[in-house]
């Protein structure tokens, strides 16, 4: 039991930190050959923000437990939402930009559709998998051709990437971008191997494992993504990382496993923890528009109920373990 524990702390500490270091070298790798901030932004941090929900599904996929892939994709889902959201807006309130329901919401919600029919018959395969990732292609494309047409309202984004690659020359890029992902790999089969047998010595499902320890792992980027957001003054910036992060999850982390080869998922993830992804995410877009009065916030009344919304469902998650 020790052991397993063991692995899973190393696992997801190896797995955040080589995340870190991938994208940062992957972004500065792109930087110096001449890729735009923007794309950049939109697919290299988009995607490291998720890389590693992404990987250890792979991996769980792979070694043959799927209730972990699918319980890290659905579970991160419902973490960034009521976990993440939530403690933000009660901190600070989160200004909710207009142009979010042009463009990242009305992607999350077809994306979150996608997912739903996908999962619908306890089944993925290569359909699922080419529909999905077919999907984030033609998300990301239309994000690109968004940010486009309206530069002035990613200078924000625009300016956080700057940051993070300005500074770096080629050998150290290349450098960090293949140690990151190597420990990706690593960090993420630990996990696997930790959770996997914590889940047997406890007798309750990998799914549940995944939906809990491994998907509130997983997700501590995004959370660490929100409080950096926070201490510079740029809160909004939290809701366009929680966005951007389940459009991956719900595309890439389910997808390229499915790409890679056929599994079957328990009907609990279908009934119980995709109708939350659903309700929380159909949720926020509602609180973000209503009340209509512009500027639109989530405010610490509407992130003490998405938090509370994700501490009840934590709790129901428990309570079928232990009676389970």
């Amino acid at each position: 039991m020790l052991s397993y524990i063991a692995a899973v702390i190393s696992g997801l500490a190896l797995l955040i930190w080589s995340a870190d270091k991938f994208v940062e070298g992957a972004a500065a790798m792109a930087h110096l050959l001449g890729v735009s901030m923007m794309i950049i932004g939109i697919t290299i941090v988009g995607f490291g923000t998720s890389a590693p929900e992404i990987v250890v599904s792979i991996v769980a996929v792979l070694e043959g437990t799927p209730g972990i892939a699918i319980g890290n994709a659905l579970g991160s889902n419902i973490a960034n939402i009521g976990l993440i959201l939530g403690v933000t807006a009660i901190l600070v309130p989160i200004p909710v930009a207009t142009r979010l329901f042009k463009t990242e919401y009305p992607l999350l919600l077809l994306a979150t559709a996608v997912l739903a029919w996908s999962l619908y018959d306890l089944e993925l395969d290569v359909v699922d998998g080419f529909a999905l990732m077919g999907l984030l292609i033609l998300s990301l494309a239309h994000l690109i051709r968004e940010h486009r047409r309206h530069p002035a309202a990613y200078v924000e984004e625009e300016h956080e990437n700057e940051e993070m690659v300005h500074d770096m020359k080629m050998p150290a890029a290349l450098g960090w971008l293949l140690l990151g992902l190597v420990l990706l790999v690593g960090g993420s089969k630990l996990l696997v191997w930790g959770a996997s047998g914590f889940a047997r010595s406890l007798g309750v499902s990998e799914l549940i494992i995944g939906l809990t320890i491994v998907a509130l792992g997983t997700s501590l980027p995004e959370l660490a993504a929100s409080i950096a957001s926070l201490k510079k003054g740029k809160p909004d910036l939290a809701i366009g990382n929680v966005i951007g992060s389940n459009l991956f999850n719900s595309l890439a982390v389910v997808g390229l496993p499915a790409l890679l080869t056929t599994f079957s998922i328990e009907a609990a993830a279908r009934t119980r923890d995709l109708s939350i992804v659903i309700g929380l995410t159909l949720i926020l877009v509602l609180m973000s528009r209503f009340p209509g009065t512009i500027p639109r916030y989530l405010t610490r009344g509407k992130g003490i109920f998405l938090l509370v919304a994700f501490v009840i469902y934590q709790l129901y998650l428990y309570y079928q373990a232990a009676v389970g």
